[in-house]
Parts: C-alpha cells; sequence; structure tokens
C-alpha cells in the first residue's frame, strides 16, 4: 500500500503528512510507503486542484483539507 501526499511544502501539507505517518503508526502497520508529491504539475494529474491532498493507493481521499489521524486510519483498515 502507498500513500501519497499531495502539496508544495506548506505547513498544512506538512501537518497532513504527520497525520498520515501517525495513523500507520498507531495501526502498526510496517508495509506502507509514504510519499510526498511536491511537484504541482504532478499533483494536478490526479484532478487535485486544491492542496493539501492524500492519496491511498492511487484513489484520491481527500482534498483541500487535512483529515485527522482517526478518519486516515479508517482508510487504512
Amino acid at each position: 500500500m502507498t500513500i501519497k501526499i499531495l502539496g508544495t511544502g506548506c505547513p498544512n501539507c506538512q501537518t497532513l503528512e504527520k497525520n498520515a505517518k501517525k495513523a500507520v503508526a498507531e495501526l502498526g502497520l510496517e508495509d506502507i510507503q509514504i510519499e510526498h508529491e511536491y511537484d504541482i504539475a504532478k499533483i494536478t494529474e490526479y484532478g487535485v486542484m486544491s492542496t493539501p491532498a492524500i492519496v491511498v493507493d492511487d484513489q484520491v481521499k481527500t482534498a483541500g483539507r487535512i483529515p485527522d489521524v482517526e478518519e486516515i486510519k479508517g482508510w487504512l483498515k
């Protein structure tokens, strides 16, 4: 499983990445790769027009807001 954080590196994007890492750690998942995409051209390829956004296994889960740890954990179960 792969999680991608889409964002240019703003504080909201960093918070989303921290929440994703915390969700993975709390679930004890070791086989999940977390990546951060900073390139705006690649971000728009996902159809995302506002950041931050999170993609789990190539499916955009949300864009333009910061999901909390519990919401992210729900996508990973």
